[in-house]
């Protein structure tokens, strides 16, 4: 079997914890910063967690990672 292409714009956006988890970075927190509270704009800014479904799928796209 060949090489596999990893998908540039998912190893972009996702990177692969030690323990497999794919971790994300949240949205809503580009603009309009002023009306959101400072604590809702730190959890923001904390990396998530991709559930199992989505996990599998996008450890397809970056097999390698």
């Amino acid at each position: 079997m060949g090489k596999l292409k990893t998908n540039r714009s998912a190893a972009k956006r996702f990177t692969v914890s030690k323990t497999g988890k794919v971790k994300h970075k949240k949205a809503y927190l580009r603009h309009l910063l002023s009306s959101k509270n400072r604590g809702r704009k730190r959890r923001l800014g904390r990396a998530g967690s991709l559930n199992a479904t989505d996990n599998r799928n996008t450890r397809k796209l970056i097999p390698y990672l």
